[in-house]
């Protein structure tokens, strides 16, 4: 693990990361952990709204599917955004 975290690619990639730093690897790993929390976030409400209808299951399912369908465009045009006001 030691190795992994003193390979220079690594740390300055981190590095970019935390500072906020906005080019194309950070965006990806941004876009990536908000499609994992959008995906969360729609199972959760897709089985409170219909797990009793549909069963737990397939309503977790189906909003887990539906949930970034929502919440990709939106987080791709808030970076392009954030981008586009950091640059002018």
């Amino acid at each position: 693990m030691r190795d992994i975290l003193d390979n220079p690619i690594v740390s300055d990639f981190l590095t970019s990361l935390a500072a906020g730093e906005l080019n194309i690897e950070t965006e990806l790993v941004w876009v990536a952990i908000a499609t994992a929390l959008s995906m969360v976030g729609g199972a959760i409400g897709g089985m409170l709204l219909a797990g009793k209808d549909i069963g737990y299951q397939f309503s977790a399912m189906l909003g887990a599917l539906f949930g970034p369908a929502g919440a990709i465009p939106a987080i791709v045009l808030g970076l392009v955004l954030l981008n586009f006001l950091t640059n002018y």
